[in-house]
Order: structure tokens, then C-alpha cells, then sequence
């Protein structure tokens, strides 16, 4: 099969040629968030020509993610669009060659199987520990390659996960860190440049990954501090854990999570809770416009409808029923808000 010549100066690295390039073609990769180090991947696999790209992430585009979120403008901010369908429509301008498949949707127990077990390979662009131990549980259950990454303030962190070969990440990290611990972007802030660096790092991971390069696989837990100018490299290679509950006893704590009640998060440093249904619903947003329309202000697109019942309230209800209240960190009050809203 002829390689197309927009991929030229790919072929013509050697360590890639037309043989990586062709592999390159069939290869699926999965990313999961689509946020800074999201968009940074998407665009990097996109150019390079991975065939096939199933894109996931549940928020919309907001003015605040335009400093660093690459895939995005002020248009997409100004109509509150979806950050799966966003990013898609990017996509496929820079390269209708490749199959972008988009879901909006909050990666969890209930779906994340169907969404991650079909691909070659799965590229971390969260900002959340319990989705990536969901995501670490789908790659050692598949024997499926991840690539773990994270970037806040100047600071970010990088490591390649193979099944059965490299200690995982629950082997270096046995919980999550409590909520409200760590920095994030919203309570630290973040400049554009170490995305690049974090996410272009993963990027060439995956490249050596999907083309079976794996001598030049680095293997090391990677990171970076561009405003201190620090590097570091550290050698986890003996750190696999026989007791692993990932690896080690295949007890898939995160993926065999069972949601018997409506799954609540607060999303650290944004004074927002999400809300998501056990079961996934059907919500006609015209219907449901015209009955919120008399009690406070509303907006809609195809993909949600942004309801806001006071100044300091902002509920965004998208048709599978998951909502996001922002102007409050209180579960207790979302869920009122939800349950007298919604009605359910």
C-alpha cells in the first residue's frame, strides 16, 4: 500500500520508514481527557497518522482552557461546545485521513471496558488519580500499553506502562491521594509549555510503542521542572509489586467499582460537583428548556443545555442525564439542586 506523501518526512526518519509509518496507519489509540496534555496528544497522533482515534472526555470548552488547550477557540468557549466534539471537528480538518471517533462521556466502571479494551494503546491526558487506576485496570485486564502523564504549575511527570513488564501504576502509587491534596490546575495554575514537553514526551512513547520499537522505550518515571530548570529520571524498573492489586492479584478495584447510587465528584479547585445517574438516561434538552426556561436562564446546543437558576449557580445537564453544578463544592447542595430540578 502506497504511503501517502503528506507523511514523507516521517518515512524518511529512519527509525520510523515506511514499514512504522504503515503500522502507524492501522494502529487504534484511545485518549483519555481532552483537556491541556489531551488536546497536545490528539494533535500529535492525528499528524502523525494513527489511523484510528477514539477521543473521551465529559467537560465542555470554557475561556480559561484557550491559554493552553491547543484544539480549541474562543468560538467553541463562546458556545459552551463539548470538548470531545471540539476537538473533533480540529481533527479532522488537519488530517481527514484518520478515523476520529468522539464520545462525551465520564470515563467510569459502568463504561470504561467498552471505551478502552478495543485499542493498541491508551494515552493518559487526565487530572484525575481514580480515573487513571480505572484506566491502569482496563490496561492490565487487556494487557493493553499506557502511558501515565500529568502537568500542573511548571511541574509534570511522565511514564510508559506495559503489561506484565513494567511495574504499573498502582505499583507505585497504592491510592489516590486524598482530595484536596495535591495542586491542580485550577488552584496552582499551569503555563502551555509543560504540556508540550510532558505530552510530547508521551507522544514519542507511543510512537516507539504502536511501531514495536521497544529497545527505545525510556522505562523511566520521567520529570520535569521548566521554571526551576530541573530534569529527573528515575529508574522504577525494580518497583513491581508481587502484592500489586493491579498486577500482582488481578484485583480490578477501580474497574469492578459497582455504582448503586448516583456517582458524585467534586472537582477539586473549580467549585463544581458532577452528578451522573447510575443509569444512563435519555433527556430531551428542548423539553426539558422549556420547563426550566421560567425559573432561571437557559442556553442550548445540541450536546447540553446550561441552566442557571441564581447569579452564583450554573447547572450544565447534558442528555444522559450527567450534570455539572458549578458555583458549589457542597454535595449535599447539588443534590438538591439536582433532585429539584431534574427529578431524579
Amino acid at each position: 500500500m502506497e504511503i501517502p506523501s503528506r507523511y514523507s518526512r516521517h518515512t524518511r526518519f529512519q527509525p520510523i520508514g515506511e514499514a512504522g509509518q504503515q503500522q502507524l496507519i492501522n494502529s487504534r489509540v484511545a485518549i483519555v481527557g481532552l483537556g491541556a496534555l489531551g488536546t497536545v496528544l490528539a494533535n500529535h497522533m492525528v499528524r502523525s497518522g494513527v489511523g484510528f482515534i477514539r477521543i473521551i472526555d465529559r467537560d465542555f470548552v470554557e475561556e480559561s482552557n484557550l491559554q493552553r488547550q491547543i484544539l480549541y477557540d474562543e468560538e467553541d468557549a463562546n458556545l459552551h461546545t463539548p470538548k470531545a466534539i471540539a476537538a473533533a471537528s480540529k481533527l479532522r480538518l488537519i488530517n481527514s485521513l484518520v478515523e476520529i471517533e468522539p464520545h462525551i462521556a465520564d470515563l467510569n466502571s459502568a463504561n470504561a471496558e467498552q471505551l478502552l479494551s478495543n485499542v493498541d494503546l491508551i494515552l493518559d491526558g487526565t487530572d484525575n488519580f481514580t480515573v487513571r487506576f480505572l484506566i491502569n485496570d482496563v490496561a492490565i485486564k487487556h494487557q493493553i500499553p499506557w502511558i501515565y502523564g500529568g502537568a500542573v504549575s511548571s511541574r509534570g511527570v511522565s511514564y510508559t506502562i506495559i503489561p506484565d513488564q513494567t511495574p504499573c501504576l498502582r505499583c507505585l502509587f497504592h491510592s489516590a491521594p486524598a482530595l484536596g491534596t495535591t495542586d491542580t490546575c485550577d488552584t496552582a495554575g499551569v503555563i502551555g509549555t509543560i504540556i508540550h514537553v510532558v505530552a510530547s514526551f508521551q507522544a514519542t512513547e507511543a510512537m516507539k510503542l504502536l511501531i514495536g520499537d521497544r529497545d527505545h522505550l525510556q522505562g523511566r518515571m520521567n520529570q520535569w521542572d521548566l521554571w526551576e530548570n530541573h530534569y529527573s529520571s528515575i529508574d522504577v524498573s525494580k518497583a513491581r509489586k508481587v502484592d500489586c492489586p493491579a498486577c500482582g492479584k488481578h484485583d480490578y478495584e477501580y474497574l469492578d467499582a459497582v455504582l448503586d447510587e448516583e456517582w458524585i465528584q467534586t472537582l477539586c479547585g473549580r467549585d463544581s460537583v458532577q452528578i451522573h445517574p447510575v443509569q444512563a438516561t435519555s433527556l430531551s434538552l428542548e423539553q426539558l428548556e422549556q420547563k426550566l426556561q421560567a425559573l432561571g436562564d437557559t442556553t442550548r446546543n445540541r450536546f447540553l443545555l446550561k441552566f442557571a437558576p441564581s447569579a452564583h449557580i450554573r447547572m450544565m445537564i447534558f442528555p444522559d442525564g450527567r450534570v455539572m453544578i458549578q458555583g458549589t463544592d457542597d454535595i449535599v447542595q447539588a443534590k438538591t439542586l439536582y433532585a429539584k430540578y431534574l427529578g431524579m
